[in-house]
């Protein structure tokens, strides 16, 4: 159990590094932030997956087709829709949306009911669960309340951009939804794989959906001059190629190599709600790249946020009822 919080506390304080980039090169469009990452996290998987051929090659073909579901839809497509809802609302509320996901989650798990993974795991009891996604619930909205009121005292802010940031922050949140329990349904049905070796198949499966991605982009530019971009590598070349191989290795395989180890060791339920982890993790940057401090409501919304990850640690699913 604490092995498997702090593994999911690893991946949130690494996976909270992706907000930062839309914000760091914001005139780079969203779909080539997206598929460069991930080119780099398949590069990085390349190596890795000489160490653990072996390993890999006891994959079958249909381990390799979830492999690349997980790999477009938890993705590609998740961080094509959350880098443009940052570049169009700004980081905070995209954040936010964002950081529903333990809420979202923790339901979605416990309405499984026939699900074969709930039957081994057991449930959550609502009026248990209640008490930690309303805490985190009031914290996000507390901090969402602060961040609405600067942005609407922002001059440069258009009306239109922040309704689409938000639409789009949604739907990041459906595939960050799907990704981690249909991950964690995986690993727990082969708990004799290993969680690196499975990380490093997702690398590998990204990288192919991400060079098709790349060449989509620039046949698009090339027929229509749509991006307006300086290809292949932008403005700030040397800060956009390092900031995708830092991302594409810290946050794309070692954060998903840390969630499938906490994944193979936590409920879905209760890790759904760990996700938190990287909400914390993303205002935290946010502020540090701001270069100032929350405001008192900001405070008070992290610390329910904190409380109710702090709650959810002390429930435990309730056994499945055994056959009489």
């Amino acid at each position: 159990m604490t092995a498997g919080v702090l593994f999911a506390l690893a991946a949130g304080l690494l996976w909270g590094l992706v907000f930062v980039a839309p914000l760091l090169l914001p005139e780079y469009p969203a779909a080539l932030l997206s598929v460069a990452r991930y080119l780099a996290f398949g590069l990085v998987a390349l190596p890795l997956a000489l160490i653990d051929w072996r390993r890999l090659r006891e994959l079958t073909r249909a381990d390799w087709a979830e492999a690349a579901r997980l790999a477009l839809i938890g993705n590609l497509l998740y961080y094509v829709l959350l880098a443009a809802a940052i570049q169009r609302a700004g980081g905070p509320l995209p954040t936010m949306i964002i950081g529903t996901l333990p809420v979202v989650i923790a339901i979605v798990s416990n309405l499984r009911r026939a699900d074969p993974t709930r039957r081994r795991e057991g449930r959550l009891p609502w009026r248990r669960l209640a008490p930690s996604l309303l805490l985190i619930v009031a914290g996000i909205a507390l901090v969402h309340h602060e961040e609405l009121a600067l942005w609407r005292a922002a001059p440069a802010m258009d009306e239109g951009d922040y309704v689409l940031g938000a639409l789009l922050a949604v739907g990041a949140v459906v595939c960050w939804t799907w990704y981690p329990i249909r991950n964690a349904d995986w690993l727990r049905a082969h708990p004799d794989r290993s969680p690196r070796v499975w990380a490093t198949a997702q690398g590998v499966a990204t990288l192919p959906l991400a060079l098709a991605g790349l060449l989509v982009l620039l046949a698009w530019d090339g027929a229509t001059g749509g991006l307006r971009f300086d290809w292949p590598l932008g403005p700030t070349p040397g800060e956009f190629v390092a900031l995708m191989l830092a991302i594409g290795l810290l946050a794309s395989w070692v954060g998903t190599l840390c969630w499938n180890e906490a994944s193979q060791r936590l409920p879905t339920t209760l890790a759904g709600q760990l996700i938190v982890f990287e909400t914390l993790a993303a205002l935290g940057y946010a502020y540090l790249l701001r270069g100032q401090a929350p405001g008192a409501a900001s405070a008070a919304g992290i610390g329910l946020l904190v409380a109710g990850v702090f709650w959810a640690l002390r429930e435990r699913p309730q056994p499945p009822a055994q056959p009489t």
